[in-house]
């Protein structure tokens, strides 16, 4: 059997019961299929727990997205690992967004399928085989291109290494990273940059395309601080840049010079960096904020806000992606149990969070109500969360089902291999998969 190309489209979607969400009695379909099943998330249609994408957000994130970067004068390239779906690469792209950002070649190799031409790897590049792979993907699709982070004297050494025992001629676009004191990868000097982006500019196996860093490890949800430390940090970065670019590092073969940043929290602060002037060539300001799409309801919304606040906005993005489980139990007063654990949801940074219950058997968008105050979600098991409510308030009852919000959605989503897509009123017209 001819092993499929790397840059072969994907398949359009067919979901049966060995995806998990899917009803077991039901004949397969295709995505394209399943508004016709006249399915809904309230009508008990599909399995607890379920992973469920908002329609209506996801429009208004993408447009606010597109937006707001046309007016700050920057392009987009989303970071991947937060959803890994072609169908929403393939939503980003169609928005208007310049390319796409991932952290690992295999990553990279998704998106490629789902469209994407101009692709950052926001991360080292170490491995054999992860180099054989970028050169390969390279090779086989027109008009692609790949850049992917330096940080160290080492790895330009062990990337020459791969070349010389490859026998290889391709010179890879790189960009410089610089890091931060204590956090992740990255240069921490300028004198320690400056050496690595020579040893760039001498080499014949990597060539220097710009200046990479990451600014969410300094933010801590304090406005005042975040500016702060941000504009430290750009301050940093743009020293570097003019640094090689008043040694003539870049690469010969570009006519611009790529500047990037930007995660999903404070992305408004790197602005300023990505529109550095004065350089010998026009800069290419690149943000790669990821988890814009989904959004969230706890981390992501903290800091949106204070971004709000900075920005004079009214509003800005909607949660997109929440979870819905079942009471099963309710053992004793004030707890109950949900069909609903690590296996299915977010919990690296905290809690998942009650937003809506809709009682048992109630199937009118319009009837589901807000979750009290009072419930909290306070452990999850591998299959279970437990859920805490004041027994003199609102109590919840075996069959009810609580749609849960979510910190971080990059970690509910690798836990789902496909999400329905739902409109406000809980229909489901429509469906993702995701290839972590």
């Amino acid at each position: 059997m001819t092993p499929m190309t790397t840059n072969t489209p994907f398949p359009e979607l067919t979901l049966d019961p060995d995806y998990k969400g899917f009803p077991f009695t039901a004949e397969p379909c295709r995505a394209s299929e399943i508004a016709g099943r006249g399915w809904n998330i309230l009508a008990d249609d599909l399995p607890f727990p379920i992973a469920v994408l908002q329609r209506s957000a996801l429009e208004h994130n993408l447009a606010w997205m597109h937006d707001y970067t046309q007016r700050k004068g920057v392009l987009l390239a989303p970071h991947g690992k937060t959803t890994m779906s072609p169908e929403l690469f393939a939503a980003q792209l169609e928005t208007g967004a310049w390319g796409m950002t991932f952290a690992t070649a295999y990553q990279a190799s998704v998106g490629i399928r789902s469209g994407a031409r101009r692709i950052i790897i926001a991360n080292q590049v170490v491995c054999d085989a992860d180099l054989d792979a970028l050169d390969a993907l390279l090779a086989q699709t027109d008009g692609l291109r790949i850049w992917f982070l330096v940080d160290s004297l080492a790895q330009v050494a062990l990337i020459e290494d791969w070349a010389a025992r490859r026998a290889r001629a391709r010179r890879f676009e790189v960009l410089l990273e610089m890091g931060i004191p204590g956090k992740r990868t990255g240069c921490r000097t300028l004198e320690e940059a400056l050496a690595v982006a020579e040893a760039i500019s001498r080499s014949s196996a990597v060539c220097l395309a710009g200046v990479e860093v990451y600014e969410g490890s300094v933010a801590n949800c304090d406005s005042e601080h975040d500016a702060r430390a941000v504009t430290e940090l750009v301050r940093r970065v743009v020293e570097v840049a003019r640094a090689c670019d008043a040694r003539a590092l870049w690469s010969q073969g570009d006519d611009h010079i790529l500047l990037t940043a930007g995660g999903s929290a404070v992305f408004d602060l790197v602005i300023p960096l990505l529109r550095t002037q004065g350089l010998s060539r026009p800069v290419h300001g690149v943000l790669r904020a990821g988890c814009y799409i989904t959004h969230d309801h706890l981390n992501y919304a903290r800091f949106l806000g204070q971004l709000e606040k900075r920005e004079g906005l009214d509003r800005s993005l909607r949660p997109a992606l929440s979870v819905w489980s079942m009471v099963e139990s309710v053992p004793e007063p004030g707890l109950a149990l949900l069909t609903c654990g690590r296996r299915d949801i977010s919990y690296d940074l905290e809690m998942p969070v009650a937003l809506r219950i809709a009682r048992r058997g109630e199937r009118s968008a319009q009837a589901v109500q807000s979750a009290p105050a009072a419930w909290s979600i306070t452990a999850l098991n591998d299959q279970h969360a437990y859920l805490s409510f004041d027994p003199a308030g609102t109590a919840p009852a075996v069959g009810d089902r609580v749609e849960l919000g979510i910190s971080h959605p990059c970690t509910t989503f690798d836990k789902w291999r496909w999400v329905p897509i739902v409109e406000d009123d809980g229909r489901v017209t429509g469906a993702i998969h995701t290839r972590f």
